[in-house]
C-alpha cells in the first residue's frame, strides 16, 4: 500500500480519528492517498481541504468531468498510476458514456488530446502538459493563448489549480509508493 508506516482506522484515536472520520468516502472507505498522511494528520486535513476546494465546488465554470480530465492528463504526464486509476473512474462516471471516456483516455495516453478535444479544452490540456513538464518555462503568452481560445480568467485559474493540485498529489503518491490496494476507485469523499 505504501513505503512508509501508516496507522489503520482501527488503531487511530484522538485527532487522527477525527480527521479519518472527515475524509472517509461515501461507503466509509479510507483511500490510501489520505491514509499515507496518518503519521501527520494535520497534513491529511490540509490535503483533503485542498482537494475539496479545487475539485468539488459547484460554482466553477469548467465542468466537473473536464476538471477530472485535466487531473488525469496531469497524472499521466507524471506517470502517477494511482491518480490515473482513481480519477479516470471519476471522469468515466461523470461523462456517462463509456465509449467517449475510453476515447478520451486513449488520446491522453498517446499524448494526443487533439484527437478528441479542440478549442478551449485542447488549449487547457496543452497548458496542463507544459505546466507539469516545464513549469519554469511558462510565459505570459501561455495564458494569452488560453484567453484567445475562449477561456475566461476564472476558468484559467480553475485549470491552474487542478493541474497544480495534481502535481502536488502525484509527488506524494509516487514519492511514497502509494498503491490503490484496498481503495474503492472513482468515489469522491463526502463533500
Amino acid at each position: 500500500m505504501t513505503w512508509i508506516d501508516t496507522v489503520t482506522y482501527e488503531d487511530s484515536s484522538g485527532y487522527l480519528r477525527e480527521v479519518y472520520d472527515q475524509v472517509k468516502g461515501p461507503r466509509g472507505n479510507l483511500d490510501n492517498v489520505m491514509r499515507v498522511h496518518s503519521l501527520r494528520p494535520h497534513t491529511m486535513a490540509g490535503h483533503s481541504a485542498l482537494y475539496r476546494s479545487i475539485l468539488h465546488r459547484s460554482e466553477y465554470e469548467l465542468p466537473a468531468w473536464f476538471l477530472e480530465t485535466l487531473g488525469v492528463y496531469t497524472s499521466m504526464t507524471n506517470e502517477c498510476d494511482y491518480s490515473v486509476s482513481h480519477h479516470f473512474e471519476g471522469l468515466r462516471r461523470l461523462v456517462n458514456d463509456d465509449e467517449r471516456a475510453l476515447a478520451i483516455r486513449s488520446a491522453l495516453e498517446q499524448g494526443r488530446p487533439e484527437d478528441v478535444f479542440s478549442g478551449k479544452q485542447l488549449r487547457l490540456l496543452q497548458y496542463a502538459r507544459k505546466l507539469t513538464r516545464e513549469p519554469a518555462s511558462m510565459v505570459v503568452s501561455d495564458v494569452t493563448q488560453l484567453r484567445d481560445a475562449g477561456a475566461s480568467d476564472g476558468e484559467i485559474l480553475e485549470a491552474n489549480q487542478v493541474i497544480s493540485y495534481f502535481n502536488y498529489s502525484n509527488r506524494i503518491l509516487n514519492g511514497l509508493g502509494v498503491t490503490t490496494e484496498g481503495d474503492v476507485l472513482g468515489e469522491s469523499p463526502r463533500t
